[in-house]
């Protein structure tokens, strides 16, 4: 890290990070070699990401292919103005950022799970629904195992 000064080290804080962000961006390596990008809805638990999506499509593909896997949320908190040079403005920020690897998840009570999960941090008033075998079927679980997590912050 260029600001080891900016450094965010405590675990709890990046863990509260990822339980409280709506949304975080996936990275894969597509076919061709190319970094894509995705904003994604999550889950954070048990120490691991766990990403809802369509069984079809590049992120899936990237992943089939064994494409590395990177993570990222941010907090932006404000905008530091200047009345100087451009370069002095700035952000108020937290953020972190996940190295690992993603596979899709297969057990389909692992599946149910993880998806009442992510109803309880996106819809925490309920009123949804149980989950349809039929949606079961047609839905992937993205599981990342974190081989490395930074964080970084600014907030003076």
């Amino acid at each position: 890290m260029r600001r080891p000064e900016r450094a965010l080290k405590e675990k709890e804080t990046m863990e509260g990070l990822l339980k409280r962000t709506e949304v975080g961006r996936m990275a894969t390596v597509n076919s061709e070699g190319i970094p894509v990008i995705k904003p994604v809805h999550f889950l954070y638990e048990d120490g691991k990401v766990y990403i809802h999506s369509s069984k079809k499509g590049e992120k899936i593909e990237d992943l089939r292919r064994g494409s590395p896997v990177c993570f990222e949320v941010d907090d932006f908190i404000a905008y530091g103005a200047t009345q100087s040079s451009p370069c002095k403005a700035h952000s108020y920020y937290r953020s972190v950022i996940i190295k690992g690897k993603g596979i899709l998840v297969r057990e389909k009570e692992r599946k149910r799970r993880i998806l009442r999960l992510m109803m309880e941090k996106y819809q925490p008033e309920e009123g949804y629904g149980k989950v349809s075998e039929e949606s079961l079927d047609r839905t992937a679980i993205i599981e990342i195992s974190i081989q490395e997590m930074t964080g970084k912050e600014r907030l003076e």
